[in-house]
């Protein structure tokens, strides 16, 4: 076989639908798909595309209706192995006109290779059909591969007969005609042009003691019942130059049923050429054996993919066992990474929390009141740290109540530089650079602050000489194509923060959103840092990408979906006493015994009356009594229903009843917009008694704000 590069041949595909979008919608699909596709306008531009790079050719029944003898004539020039497949799209056939059935009767009038799909079809079928004769188009140029081979083989078999002195003829039994090339013609010794003939010539030149046995191996050779094969050597007697050669002559019989209709072979001087004798034989059977290795290639290539491809599966189902396997063993190990990572954390969160509360409670006993305070703070100072490790949790996994709407950027990083500034050293000079027209973006202005946080922070450690952090944004387009983004297609603004540190090698980039991660020694860092940024930015809608490399610094960006309206954003509101309320009714629904209690003893010292629930059923016939209830506090994952399925309920029976959310976890509540209706609000645990106060005088003022 050749060695032809197959690159560019046999790829294409053309296109005519000359009505409607069907043309560049069929294009779009194939070529999604990988394949090459071009449109052309009528028959007569697919006539004038005919080539070897052609795999296949897709019309619509429309498109026969003109030019179809022009294209009928490109396809009767291609080469005799050539016969390119078609695939017509029928219309359906309640729309088909009348000559509908004429025009498919012309598409198997230009072409026998062809398949004919109704529309409207599925793109599965478009694809099998297409497949189908892309890979019928493949086989023809294998065709024509070995047919080329061959002719090169019959071409250096007739050179080898010239070099070698061989004659050669061709005898048709039926009809007595005979054929001598030039040499057969000298090996029997005729100078002129007389005709040629079996008896008259044949057998006449033959030697007398040599006719019988050559016109039997003839005879032989012809027999329906034999071998067809006919070898002899012969004496010949110059017809007229009167010369005596002796000739080896081989040839084979050609049958069609039960007759011979072709007879042909060769024929050599042996007299003056016997030490050639040996080198042709090696040469024919070189030949034989190329020929059956050919015969061979084509009678097992099918067999031998087939076998291939099941070698394949076999071993892509072994690797699909190992990598499962391996992925088996690297979530278990995340998971002990887990485990022990938030074991350490909080061993060391507790003994601040359990130690301070166990001292403040012994000094309180004995009377020394002087250092409680001292101990409780370093009890809740603890205990915030819990908390903010939770928090870091929760944003991993992407189950953190979200407060998202729109924040405009530009004013948003200018606050924050203070905070930035604050916590960098004098030695990293802080940049903000926020492009014209960057607006706003929709995210948790307080999550947004704490990822800016975060960043500057590892900055700062990659950064002990001093350096700069750069915090960059701008508006930014994604379009379908850019898919290594991972983003639908849409408007973002896009924050780069920038630092010029000593960077990161590739295999700790690859790991650095991972849980658990941190290149800090042990008991200075959790590792939720970055992968709590990747959480919070994914669940709201965005991306986050990182750049680093050795000794060139950091730069992290953070996709941000945009906002379309105006910011809301009022700026930082001033902490305030916690406001009393004035005798109102507040039923909380809480199954954890010990939040229940702390909510209504805060909601007691606050002046309010409060009701107590267990559970939603307990809550629903409270809801259902005669009971004034100004507000209701619930917890959302409550055993059975749920925290907003009872508020559906209590809607049900109170239809103006405010309703406060508390959650921990935000399985169901990911974002506040989209869990909370009208007159509700939530607010998240742990919470401090100063913001619970709040939320519910806030709540209590917007439902009665005369009261």
């Amino acid at each position: 076989m050749s060695d032809r590069s197959e690159t560019s041949e046999g790829r294409r595909i053309l296109i005519c639908a000359p009505f409607g979008r069907d043309a560049d919608a069929v294009s779009s699909i194939l070529t999604h798909k990988g394949y090459e596709a071009v449109i052309c306008r009528d028959l007569k531009d697919v006539a004038g595309m005919m080539s070897e790079q052609i795999g296949a050719i897709l019309l619509t029944e429309e498109a026969l209706a003109r030019n179809a003898d022009t294209l009928k004539s490109a396809l009767q020039a291609q080469p005799s192995w050539s016969d390119v497949p078609f695939v017509l799209l029928a219309a359906p056939r309640a729309a088909r006109m009348p000559s509908a059935r004429l025009s498919q009767l012309a598409l198997f009038d230009l072409s026998s290779n062809s398949v004919v799909l109704e529309r409207p079809l599925g793109s599965a079928s478009l694809f099998s059909a297409i497949a189908s004769a892309m890979r019928l188009r493949q086989k023809q140029f294998q065709m024509r591969d070995r047919l080329r081979d061959l002719d090169e083989s019959e071409t250096r078999l007739r050179l080898a007969t010239s070099a070698a002195g061989i004659g050669t003829w061709d005898y048709n039994p039926a009809t007595g005609a005979l054929r001598w090339d030039e040499r057969c013609r000298a090996m029997f010794g005729l100078t002129s042009d007389r005709q040629i003939s079996y008896e008259g010539t044949f057998l006449a030149g033959l030697h007398p003691q040599d006719k019988e046995r050559a016109d039997n191996a003839v005879k032989a050779a012809l027999e329906p019942t034999g071998r067809g094969e006919f070898e002899v050597e012969y004496r010949t007697i110059g017809i007229d130059d009167g010369k005596e050669r002796w000739i080896a002559a081989k040839g084979g019989a050609i049958f069609s049923g039960a007759s011979a209709v072709r007879f042909i072979g060769t024929v050599i001087d042996i007299t003056e050429r016997k030490r050639t004798e040996s080198a042709l034989a090696a040469s024919e059977a070189a030949l034989r054996v190329e020929r059956e290795a050919l015969d061979t290639l084509n009678r097992t290539l099918e067999q031998r993919v087939a076998e291939r491809t099941a070698a394949l599966e076999n071993e892509m189902a072994a690797r699909n066992l190992a990598e499962e396997a391996l992925r088996q063993s690297q979530k278990m190990e995340a998971v002990g990474q887990l485990t022990g990572g938030i074991a350490h954390d909080f061993n060391n969160m507790l003994t601040g929390i359990i130690g301070g509360i166990n001292i403040a409670k012994r000094r309180i006993a004995s009377g020394r009141l002087e250092d409680v305070d001292r101990f409780m703070d370093a009890a809740v100072d603890s205990a915030n740290r819990a908390a903010a490790l939770i928090a870091r949790l929760l944003a991993f996994s992407r189950r953190q109540t979200l407060d998202s709407k729109p924040v405009e950027i530009a004013p948003q990083l200018e606050a924050t530089r203070e905070l930035l500034e604050r916590t960098l050293p004098e030695n990293i000079r802080v940049e903000i650079d926020v492009e014209a027209g960057t607006g706003a973006a929709l995210a948790d202005v307080n999550q947004l602050e704490s990822a800016l946080l975060n960043l500057a922070v590892n900055a700062r450690d990659a950064m002990p000489d001093g350096g700069r952090l750069r915090v960059a944004a701008r508006r930014c387009v994604v379009e379908a194509c850019e898919r290594s983004l991972d983003l639908k297609p849409g408007t973002y603004v896009l924050l780069a923060v920038s630092d010029t540190g000593i960077g990161m090698p590739a295999d700790v980039v690859n790991k650095v959103f991972e849980p658990f991660f941190t290149t800090k020694p042990v008991g200075q860092g959790t590792g939720l840092g970055l992968s709590m940024i990747y959480g919070f930015v994914r669940q709201s809608g965005g991306q986050v990408r990182i750049d680093s490399r050795p000794g060139q610094g950091t730069t992290i960006e953070l996709y941000l979906p945009a906002a379309d309206g105006p910011s809301d954003d009022k700026g930082p509101m001033v902490p305030e006493a916690a406001p009393e309320g004035r005798g109102q009714s507040v039923l909380v629904v809480e199954d954890d015994d010990a939040v229940r209690l702390l909510i209504c003893d805060v909601l007691g010292e606050l002046s309010y009356l409060a009701f107590e629930a267990a559970n939603a059923e307990a809550a629903i016939g409270i809801l259902a009594s005669e009971k004034t209830v100004d507000l209701m506090v619930s917890d959302v994952g409550l055993p059975g229903m749920n925290g907003r399925q009872l508020a559906e309920i209590a809607r049900q029976y109170r239809p103006d009843l405010p309703i406060l959310f508390v959650t921990g976890y935000a399985e169901n509540a990911a974002t506040k917009a989209s869990f909370l209706g009208p007159n509700m609000a939530m607010i998240g645990k742990p919470f401090a008694v100063d913001d619970l106060a709040a939320k519910i005088n806030e709540m209590m003022l917007a439902n009665n704000p005369g009261r």
